[in-house]
């Protein structure tokens, strides 16, 4: 009966949105911008910019995906990310109802809700990682091809056609500034410098060699030191990982056993699921393992590669 009473209230809910035409996008976009502009009194906001007072949880980890995105070009992603976040929000809920435990409902909807944002936190790491690899073998590529010519801006137009966005992108934009807006090549390094801020020591590099030449024999060092970096931040983040495996391992052991309960022992089983003292248990070990989760992603942050 609760089965289908769940079933009917969200075809209900289904059924106004497509009657009122609203896009799902669109509302949880909606709800996750009002939680970051929610207006505030201006002890507040003196308050939070003073570092005095902190801001909520929900709040820091929105703005710290935002600058995930944005930092890897991937902004227009944010309004999907708060779809799935209210939806896996929405099937915590519906899980816990199922399973007929009230304690569990906060738990699995909060922890659900964050789901998505620690998963892009997670996978931030592999698409720096390749955009800085990319970006190695284009500023390689560039040194070499600078070397012979000792010309920057030949040097990037003749290898344009062999670079991959997102890196093919910044140079492109070095060469439309240069030829059609502003021939300055040094203001046009600037402008890339801040682009390329990990790399910044390269940059400094080629604006030294616009007034001398003969200093190009220091681009090469710069290149190879980047992949000597590359290669122990490498080892370094293996060694950062290790913990968060153990983790997951320890969860899938502690959520495993509930099910696995059942076939070992029934009213041990029929305790901990329909008792009050088990439905607390079980929301109490919930609140452990999304905290403990929480603490994991923050302590094992992975190490950005700097030159």
């Amino acid at each position: 009966m609760l089965t289908l009473q769940m079933i009917a209230c969200i075809g209900m809910i289904v059924g106004a949105f497509l009657l009122l035409g609203i896009r799902l996008n669109d509302f949880t976009g909606n709800i996750f911008r009002k939680l970051l502009n929610k207006p505030q009194g201006i002890r507040e906001e003196i308050l939070e910019e003073t570092k005095q007072k902190k801001k909520s949880y929900l709040r820091r980890e929105i703005e710290e995906v935002q600058k995930i995105l944005h930092s890897t070009g991937r902004e227009d992603f944010f309004p999907m990310l708060c779809t799935i976040s209210m939806l896996l929000f929405a099937a915590g809920a519906f899980t816990a109802v199922m399973l007929g435990n009230v304690f569990l409902i906060p738990v699995l909807a909060g922890g659900f809700l964050f789901l998505p944002f620690w998963y892009v936190k997670l996978t931030a790491s592999h698409f720096k990682k390749d955009v800085s690899a990319e970006l190695e073998t284009a500023l390689s590529i560039i040194t070499t091809a600078y070397l012979r010519s000792e010309d920057i801006l030949t040097s990037i137009e003749e290898n344009l056609a062999y670079l991959n966005p997102p890196v093919k992108n910044v140079f492109a934009d070095f060469v439309a500034r240069v030829r059609l807006i502003d021939p300055d090549l040094e203001a046009a390094l600037d402008v890339l410098k801040e682009t390329m801020e990990n790399e910044v020591e390269w940059v400094d590099a080629m604006k030294a060699c616009l007034y001398d030449r003969s200093l190009k024999t220091t681009l090469t060092p710069i290149v190879a030191k980047l992949s000597d970096m590359r290669i122990v931040n490498a080892e370094l983040e293996y060694l950062v990982v290790e913990p968060r495996k153990e983790f997951i391992t320890m969860v899938v052991l502690a959520v495993g056993n509930i099910p696995l309960l059942y076939f070992l022992n029934p009213s041990w089983y029929d305790t901990l699921m329909h008792t009050i003292a088990g439905q607390i248990m079980l929301a109490v070990t919930g609140i452990v393992i999304f905290i403990s989760a929480a603490c994991v992603i923050k302590l094992t942050k992975p190490i950005e590669y700097r030159t």
